[in-house]
């Protein structure tokens, strides 16, 4: 693998010494990428596709992490996002999909922002009786309001970071009709989509970079009809490493096998790598099925390698969590570890990394001790922002350091 250059490692070695000092009870022995079948050909064919791209500036590599609500918040996927995103340079690669939470009035990740207008209805896949198909994102939004309307800027921050000269809405009347036509507004000009229908999707062609958008629903005809909302694809043609997330709150591994349209969205955006990180609320319960659990995962992989037969996987292993049994009182939940010894078995058997944060974080027990550190929440499964910023940031030095070996 290509050496990124001392100061870089350096800076990497210091971090660790940091966290290691400050916060006693993280093993330092589980910071890196582990590959229990000692297979790395796909991860070492994904991680040439990078070499060469930091080379000759040639290449689009395409990252998907994939979770529940660790992943909705975006800190961890976003931390790691910004950080690769040094690694394109003067690049203006683009940010990857978005999904407008705020619009399913539920919690929308804080470096992008999101408007609405109109009435909206949601359907999540942890949902059992929804009545809209689902994508990729495992959420949707959708309305028959003439007066709906959505709007987002990609820099929340002021920044100019994020742009695009095309955006893909994600999305398709409900009765397959053209009944709805989504027009996009911008300062320049207004669009009407170009709908495909392969990808389920309408295609908006800018005449310079934006970094925000307004589309509104427009009815066709005096029948309402129904528009399905999936996500967005701000896209151009820079080269680079993109990180894209998706993670809805409460989602399980079966949550994304109920997606129907998964399969058929992915190629959009034809991951190179594929970052697994479900299984929080799959061992959330009292009892806890490690072969359902191995099953289900073998099922949503060979959805992806039908997509791309050669994409790499790592695994991200559940962090320590408790079980709540009374008002205030918390047990331990032990599937953290069952569910661990799973992603290991996938691991070697997809020829997969593991980056172990069940015993990174201190193993069993080690939740509490996150939050008596002010690293996570009261309910003692989710961290706060700052303990996300530091899983987001360790994951990203093992991926370096395994790059760097």
């Amino acid at each position: 693998m290509r050496k990124l250059g001392l100061l870089f490692l350096l800076h990497i070695a210091v971090s660790l010494h940091v966290q290691g000092a400050k916060y006693n009870f993280i093993d330092a022995n589980y910071a890196n990428l582990y590959l229990p079948g000692n297979d790395s050909t796909r991860l070492n064919r994904f991680f040439q596709k990078v070499d060469t791209f930091l080379q000759s500036g040639e290449g689009r590599i395409n990252i998907l992490h994939i979770g529940g609500s660790h992943v909705q918040a975006d800190f961890i996927s976003h931390e790691v996002r910004q950080r690769l995103d040094a690694l394109n340079g003067n690049y203006q690669t683009p940010r990857g999909l978005i999904f407008p939470f705020s619009v399913a009035k539920t919690n929308n990740p804080q470096n992008y922002k999101v408007t609405y207008s109109g009435e909206w209805q949601t359907a999540r896949n942890i949902q059992r009786n929804r009545i809209v198909p689902l994508g990729m994102s495992g959420i949707a939004v959708y309305t028959s309001d003439s007066t709906a309307q959505i709007s987002l800027s990609l820099n929340r921050d002021g920044s100019s970071r994020w742009s695009f000269t095309r955006l893909r809405l994600l999305g398709a009347v409900a009765d397959g009709s053209q009944g709805v036509a989504p027009v996009l507004f911008y300062p320049q000009d207004t669009i009407v989509g170009e709908w495909e229908v392969e990808s389920n999707s309408y295609l908006f062609h800018l005449s310079a970079p934006q970094d925000s958008f307004q589309i509104n629903f427009i009815q066709q005809d005096t029948i309402p009809h129904t528009f399905i909302v999936n996500g967005f694809l701000p896209e151009n043609d820079e080269a680079g490493i993109v990180y894209h997330a998706i993670g809805v709150n409460g989602a399980s591994v079966s949550s994304y096998l109920g997606c129907e349209n998964f399969e058929a969205e992915l190629p959009l955006i034809y991951p190179d790598l594929v970052v697994f990180a479900i299984g929080i609320n799959d061992a959330s319960g009292k009892t806890f099925d490690p072969d359902f659990f191995h099953s289900q995962y073998n099922l949503l992989i060979e959805k992806i390698k039908r997509v791309n037969p050669d994409c790499a996987f790592i695994f991200i292993t559940n962090n320590d969590s408790y079980r709540r049994i009374a008002r205030k009182k918390y047990a331990v939940n032990p599937n953290g570890k069952h569910a661990r010894n799973v992603f290991y078995q996938l691991a070697e058997e997809h020829q997969g990394g593991v980056w172990d944060l069940f015993e990174w974080m201190g193993g069993l027990k080690s939740m509490q001790k996150w939050q008596n550190a002010g690293l996570a929440s009261r309910d003692k499964i989710h961290f706060n922002k700052d303990g996300y910023l530091m899983i987001g940031s360790q994951f990203y030095n093992a991926l370096i350091n395994y790059f760097n070996e």
